[in-house]
Formats: C-alpha cells, sequence, structure tokens
C-alpha cells in the first residue's frame, strides 16, 4: 500500500482552529494495491472537516449510521463535516486509489457555500479530473516541505481545490439542464401529435426513464403548466379553432380533441374559456 502524507506543523492532532476564516490541517493519499482493504470507523466523527476524493477504483461508505451500504466509484467526492459518524472502506481488489484532506476554520460553511457546496450535500459526482490529483499532491507536498507561508500556500490550493469542483459541478448541472430541457421539449410535442388520444402519463413517464413525480414536476417548470393541464389546453384550442372554422357539432368536436362524454367536454369548455360551446359559436359569428 502507498501512503504519502503532509500536516500542518508535523502534527498528526485533530485541530479546531478558528483563527483564520480557513485553514487546511492534514492532506494525504492512500493507493491499494494489495489484497488487504483500509476500513475506518469513527462513531463520533472528527472535530474538522474531511473531503475524499476517489481518484480511482471503489470505496465502501457507510452514511448516517454502520448499516446503511453505498459503493461509491472514482470520480465521487464524499464531505464529512465535524461531529458527523464515519465509517468507511477503501478496497483493494478494486485497486482503489483516494485522496483526503481535513481542514477547519472560522467561516468554512460559507465558503463551501460560495462554491456551491450547499450544507445538506454530502456525496457529490465531480468526474475523474488530473487536476483535482495534481492540487491534492501540491497540497501535501506544501504541507511535508513547510515552506515559508506554506500555511497560506495550502490554503490557496485548497481553494482551488473547491474552484474545479465547483466548476466541475456547474458543468454537470448545465449538462443536465439541457437533457431535461430537450426531454421536455420531446414530451410537450409528443402531447401536441397525440393530445386526442388516452395518454398515460404514468406510462410515458416511465417510458423515458422518470418517475411520474419527478416528470410532472420537470415538465411543469418547463412549460408552466403540468401534463394534464398543458393536454387539457391544446384540447381547448383546437376545439375553439374547430367552432371557429368549421361546422362540425358540439359532440363532433368533443369526439375530435378526445372526449366521449360531450357534457363533460362542455362543462371544461366553460370553465376554460367562459362561454359554452354553443355560446362561444354565436359569438365567433
Amino acid at each position: 500500500m502507498y501512503i504519502n502524507i503532509g500536516q500542518l506543523h508535523n502534527s498528526l492532532l485533530t485541530i479546531k482552529d478558528k483563527s483564520s476564516p480557513l485553514i487546511v490541517s492534514s492532506c494525504g493519499t492512500y493507493r491499494l494495491d494489495s489484497d488487504k482493504s483500509l476500513p475506518t470507523c469513527r462513531p463520533r466523527g472528527r472535530l474538522d472537516y474531511q473531503l475524499i476524493y476517489i481518484a480511482s477504483g471503489t470505496a465502501r461508505f457507510h452514511f448516517g449510521n454502520a448499516e446503511n451500504e453505498t459503493l461509491l466509484s472514482a470520480g465521487n467526492m464524499v464531505l464529512y463535516r465535524p461531529k458527523e459518524f464515519q465509517k468507511y472502506e477503501y478496497l483493494a481488489s478494486e485497486q482503489s486509489e483516494v485522496y483526503w484532506v481535513h481542514f477547519t476554520g472560522s467561516d468554512v460553511k460559507n465558503i463551501l457555500r460560495f462554491y456551491g457546496i450547499s450544507d445538506d450535500m454530502q456525496v457529490f459526482s465531480v468526474g475523474c479530473n488530473m487536476e483535482f490529483n495534481m492540487i491534492f499532491q501540491k497540497m501535501i507536498s506544501e504541507l511535508q516541505h513547510c515552506q515559508p507561508d506554506y500555511k497560506d500556500m495550502v490554503s490557496l490550493l485548497f481553494r482551488s481545490l473547491l474552484i474545479t469542483l465547483h466548476r466541475q459541478l456547474t458543468q454537470k448541472d448545465a449538462v443536465k439542464n439541457e437533457y431535461l430541457s430537450q426531454t421536455m421539449e420531446r414530451a410537450s410535442q409528443y402531447f401536441i401529435d397525440n393530445y386526442s388520444k388516452n395518454i398515460n402519463i404514468e406510462a410515458y413517464a416511465s417510458s423515458i426513464g422518470m418517475s411520474i413525480s419527478w416528470f410532472i414536476r420537470n415538465f411543469k417548470d418547463y412549460t408552466g403548466m403540468t401534463p394534464m393541464q398543458y393536454i387539457l389546453s391544446i384540447r381547448i384550442e383546437n376545439a375553439r379553432l374547430l367552432f371557429e372554422t368549421t361546422g362540425y357539432t358540439i359532440t363532433e368536436i368533443a369526439g375530435i380533441v378526445g372526449y366521449d362524454n360531450p357534457l363533460y367536454f362542455s362543462r371544461l369548455f366553460h370553465k376554460q374559456t367562459g362561454y359554452s360551446p354553443s355560446a362561444y359559436r354565436k359569438r365567433m359569428k
């Protein structure tokens, strides 16, 4: 197993120092290449913060309690806050390589928030990026060699790590938002093309790999309406057009836009337009 560690003042003690907004107390890396694993268990956590980056392989984490188990692969980061239960294990069978940094300070919460890490975030996918590896290695080197102003330099390096992390998260959000926009655009077009049919919203959501609640939420964010409201608006708009341009009966128009019951259609039409179908047609003449 390869180990490389650097500590502030060459001390292994866990520190809780409020003398500066941000203080990096230690940083290191483990690379497992034997048939053993490296477990860690801290039921009461630590007094400082810890950020773990899985550079390669897989690690096993237990969030909240010892029973919950989550396997995280390369490209994930885990943030532990002070006094938070910690149990995790690096797996040699997966040739795990991890980097970690412990930090404290008087303004850590706000600094993390500034770089896009909200108070409820613990695991975030940032992808495998050699820039992370290099920044961690530089922090380790600074802590080991103790050059003049190294304490400030390590803090600056850690901020550059947070900036890189924030950029990765922002890029992923942008890709995610673009994907969701395209997905919702396809959904709205599907509803336009099939508005007169009996559309099962839950089945449609399932067909694109979304839960019904997640689909409705994103569709409303995109269009300002729920899927059913959107379909209803298309049906009523097409019914209005038919009343204005054709001589079809109310029953016929109801059937064309997707309603078997003309009375139910008439009630919906009145609710949406403020007119009954017959009154609307007279108004258009």
